[in-house]
């Protein structure tokens, strides 16, 4: 199998509230593979968007390591993470967060518009993601002029633009219905594993969680592996 492209160790997480201190990583160890999809499963509360953001360097945990590609991204400062980010990490969340005032090729272009691509390279490759994910006639369409799995599909567009190592998912279809939830899903599935980029999904949807080739149930802290029930749409 090859090399991981994430990996956690040891991680914990603590805030501190109100009443004291809470802890919700607890000793979080994890590999995720080129072209895995990984779900993450929990309640509320459970830990969820923390183990996100310490795999998208937008929180650093408590204690413990990650590393992407290797590399001891917990070593790096602010700048350095922040241009890893960029480079290497996509993000797509429950609701879109497209600009409205730019349309559907422009939205994906944006992210390689600031890692300096030049506009016409990189509308043409916004063109091809769209086309992939089957908006090749929506490319002038902003997203008020678009259906909602039509808007996270260019959500997931703009996430995979700069060809990211690790794509991170928060509740992804969770703002559709069940229809659409399962055609966007099958959209960036069919990414992941044609790009080769390995993902983290966070979902409440049990039946989506079980077409990921593997599931872990964040409980106490900790990750728990759980048996992904297959099945085809």
């Amino acid at each position: 199998m090859s090399d991981p492209v994430f990996s956690a160790r040891g991680l914990t997480r603590t805030y501190v509230t109100g009443n004291g201190e809470l802890t919700v990583l607890k000793g979080v160890d994890l590999d995720i593979h080129p072209g895995e999809l990984v779900g993450l499963i929990g309640p509320s509360g459970s830990g969820k968007s923390s183990l996100l953001h310490a795999a998208g360097l937008l929180e650093r945990p408590t204690s413990g390591q990650v590393f992407i590609d290797g590399e001891d991204v917990g070593q790096l400062d602010e700048r350095a993470r922040t241009r890893m980010r960029l480079s290497r990490v996509g993000f797509v969340y429950q609701f879109h967060h497209l600009l409205p005032e730019f349309d559907a090729r422009d939205n994906v272009a944006l992210p390689m518009r600031i890692a300096g691509w030049p506009e016409a390279e990189a509308r043409r490759r916004a063109d091809e993601i769209l086309t992939t994910l089957g908006l090749s006639e929506r490319l002038t369409h902003q997203p008020a002029q678009l259906s909602g799995g039509e808007q996270q599909r260019v959500a997931i567009g703009r996430a995979l633009a700069n060809g990211p190592r690790l794509l991170l998912a928060d509740e992804p279809t969770g703002n559709l219905d069940p229809t659409t939830s399962h055609s966007v899903f099958e959209s960036l599935r069919d990414l992941t594993k044609t790009t080769g980029v390995a993902a983290l999904i966070a979902t409440h949807n049990m039946e989506l969680a079980g077409h990921m080739d593997r599931v872990f149930a964040l409980k106490d802290g900790q990750l728990e592996e759980r048996q992904a029930q297959s099945r085809e749409y």
